[in-house]
């Protein structure tokens, strides 16, 4: 992996954990500190996940 496909992987990967964790802290009412970790977690799961399906689907 190049380095600028190296960037642009983790800047994507941030993007959609930044997105994610965003929508759970808004939808959740009471914000508890193990609602953070758990919300947090979740969505960085959901990122790769998201990135990975895109890059699945992504023509070559």
């Amino acid at each position: 992996m190049t380095g600028r496909a190296a960037f642009t992987a983790t800047v994507e990967l941030v993007g959609w954990w930044a997105g994610l964790a965003l929508l759970w802290l808004v939808l959740i009412s009471p914000v508890y500190p193990l609602e953070v970790v758990v919300g947090l977690s979740a969505a960085a799961v959901g990122a790769v996940a998201a990135a990975a399906a895109r890059r699945a689907v992504r023509w070559r």
